[in-house]
């Protein structure tokens, strides 16, 4: 057992990415079985993972979830953010500029649409949570766009460290409520082709619950909504601790 054990911690990635795949076999079979593919297998191998990495880290006690043991290290390489950008540009090779060029305004306006809608999302929670001053209803809000533009607003208007945590966690929240429920949700919204998937991306914004989802509904999907996701988080960046910040200044005082 004990050579076991260091073989499978030498060879961490193969091990992530064969687990991965009996995960998603697995899967496969459940939905078809179980529900008739009327859950994706995609999304019930999300949820499986979700579940596991949260075990994971309930066991080991550490901050990476399932990774933290060492057996099955490889999955910090492997669920990183080099793979991920890796996966979502090899996907690119498959993308047309003239279908990008062709969603024309509705591209744009569901930018500025998602960020205004998951920023007023986020200062109801943060209301509802006691907080009344502008910094922190701003930086909450900016996490509800993504759990980058939340720190990085926060860094700029001054915030505190447990408001910039908040901000985080509920991006990382949305993050995953994207991820699990694109795939379920896809066919009833009609995120079947490159113009509705660009279109999602500006409404959602994350860009890793939207091309994790893309990717269990239709890899080929996957560049056109990371494309605009990208830009909703350079857009929000921008308007969160300007823009928006004034606009919850003039509403909420400080």
């Amino acid at each position: 057992m004990e050579l076991i054990g260091r073989f499978l911690e030498k060879n961490g990635l193969i091990v992530a990415f064969l687990l991965v795949g009996l995960l998603m076999y697995l899967s496969e079979i459940l939905s078809r079985r179980l529900t008739n593919r009327k859950i994706p297998g995609s999304a019930i191998a999300i949820l499986a993972g979700l579940t596991l990495a949260y075990w994971g880290g309930l066991y080991s006690g550490g901050e990476k979830g399932v990774a933290d043991l060492k057996i099955f290290s490889g999955f910090g390489l492997m669920g990183g953010a080099m793979f991920r950008d890796f996966a979502i540009v090899s996907t690119a090779m498959g993308a047309s500029f003239t279908v990008m060029r062709q969603t024309g305004w509705v591209g744009a306006l569901s930018l500025f649409l998602g960020i205004v809608l998951s920023f007023v999302g986020g200062v109801a929670v943060g209301l509802l949570w006691g907080y009344t001053d502008a910094v922190s209803l701003t930086t909450i809000g900016a996490g509800a766009c993504t759990y980058i533009v939340g720190p990085v607003t926060g860094a700029a208007i001054g915030a505190s460290s447990d408001v910039m945590a908040l901000s985080i966690a509920a991006g990382v929240v949305k993050a995953v409520v994207v991820t699990i429920g694109t795939p379920l949700m896809a066919r009833s919204i009609g995120l079947n082709n490159p113009h509705t998937a660009m279109i999602f991306g500006g409404l959602m914004g994350t860009t890793s619950g939207v091309s994790a989802g893309l990717a269990a509904t239709d890899p080929k999907l996957v560049p056109y909504g990371a494309l605009t996701a990208t830009f909703y988080t350079g857009l929000g960046c921008l308007a969160c601790p300007s823009v928006l910040y004034l606009l919850m200044r003039l509403v909420f005082g400080g």
